[in-house]
C-alpha cells in the first residue's frame, strides 16, 4: 500500500539556493500525501474487531485514514473544519470516509471528535501518537537510503508528526547524521512560540494558505522537536506561493501550499544551506486545481 516515492533534483534550484537539493516526492504517495504512512501503521495495530475509526483532519490525514481503514474493512468517520479545501474533502469521500463538519478551531475539532469516540469509534490522532510518528518517520528512513550523506533534511511542521518522525529516523545514522530543520508559516508559528515559551502555547489562531499546517503542535511532537530538531524557520505567505511556483516550473510537479513550505524555507534562508546536500520533503499535492484555474 505504501509507495517508495521518488527523489527529484533540479540544477536550476541548486543554482538558486547554492546547495545541492534532493526533493522527496511524498505528494506522489497514494492519497496524495505522506499521511498514508502514519495512518496505515496506526491502523495495522488495531484488532480485527475494531468498530471503526475516527479522527479530525484538514484533509490529508482524513483521506489517508479512510484509505487505510477501508483496506482492513473498517468504517472511518472524519471531522473536518468548515471551509476545508473542497478537493481534500472529496478525497476523503473518495476513499470511503464519512464527513462531519466542525467549527474551524482546534477546540471545535477536538469536541467533534470526542463526540464520535463516545459512540464507540476508535480515535486515530492525526499527529500526536507514537504509531503515527513512527509511520511518518519512514519518509526519513527511505530518503536516507535513497540519498546517502545528506547534511540536512528540511520538512514542514504543523502538528509535528512528520518532522518529529524524520528526526527520530535521522538518529539511526551511525555516520554523517543529518541535521533536521522544520519550516512553518509565520501565520501559524505555534511551534516557534511554544519552544520560546518552554511549553505548548494554547493561543493558536492560524492565518495561512498552508491549510495542512494550521493544527496546533502535539505534545509528543513538541518534545521530540525540542530534543532532536536543529531549528524551526519561518516563511511568509508570499514565500510559500513562490515555492509552489518553483516546484511547478522546475520540477513540473504540483505541490499544495503545505507541500511547498520546506522549499520556501530553504529559499528564504539560503545562506543557512549553502554548499550542503539538502533533502527537502514535498509533503503533499492535494491542491484544488479547479478552484485555482477558475481564478485565472
Amino acid at each position: 500500500m505504501i509507495r517508495e516515492t521518488p527523489v527529484m533534483t533540479s540544477d536550476i534550484l541548486d543554482e538558486l539556493t547554492g546547495a545541492t537539493l534532493f526533493f522527496k516526492c511524498e505528494h506522489l504517495q497514494d492519497t496524495g500525501s505522506f499521511k498514508l504512512r502514519g495512518a496505515s501503521h496506526a491502523v495495522s495495530q488495531l484488532p480485527a474487531d475494531c468498530p471503526g475509526v475516527a479522527t479530525h483532519s484538514s484533509g490529508n490525514h482524513g483521506a489517508a485514514l479512510a484509505r487505510a481503514a477501508s483496506l482492513r474493512g473498517f468504517a472511518a468517520d472524519i471531522v473536518v473544519p468548515e471551509g476545508a479545501v473542497a478537493s481534500k474533502v472529496d478525497n476523503i469521500r473518495r476513499h470511503g470516509g464519512t464527513i462531519h463538519y466542525c467549527e474551524p478551531t482546534q477546540a471545535g475539532r477536538e469536541a467533534a471528535l470526542a463526540a464520535l469516540v463516545e459512540t464507540g469509534l476508535t480515535p486515530v490522532p492525526p499527529y500526536d501518537d507514537d504509531h503515527i510518528i513512527a509511520g511518518q518517520g519512514t519518509v526519513g528512513l527511505e530518503l536516507l537510503e535513497q540519498v546517502p550523506n545528506l547534511d540536512v533534511i528540511v520538512a514542514p511542521v504543523g502538528g509535528g508528526g512528520l518532522v518529529s518522525g524524520i528526526a527520530l529516523a535521522a538518529l539511526t545514522c551511525e555516520h554523517h547524521r543529518p541535521q533536521v530543520i522544520a519550516v512553518e508559516p509565520a501565520g501559524a508559528d505555534d511551534v516557534m512560540r511554544s519552544l520560546a515559551a518552554g511549553r505548548r502555547v494554547d493561543d493558536h489562531r492560524p492565518d495561512t494558505i498552508a491549510d495542512g499546517l494550521r493544527a496546533l503542535v502535539g505534545e509528543r511532537n513538541l518534545a521530540l522537536i525540542r530534543q532532536h530538531v536543529e531549528a524551526v524557520l519561518p516563511v511568509s505567505e508570499a514565500q510559500i506561493i513562490s515555492a509552489m511556483g518553483n516546484i511547478w516550473q522546475h520540477l513540473k510537479q504540483v505541490a499544495e501550499p503545505s507541500g511547498a513550505v520546506a522549499l520556501a524555507g530553504v529559499l528564504a534562508h539560503a545562506e543557512r544551506f549553502r554548499n550542503q546536500r539538502v533533502g527537502i520533503v514535498i509533503s503533499g499535492g492535494n491542491l484544488d486545481v479547479a478552484e485555482r484555474l477558475a481564478g485565472l
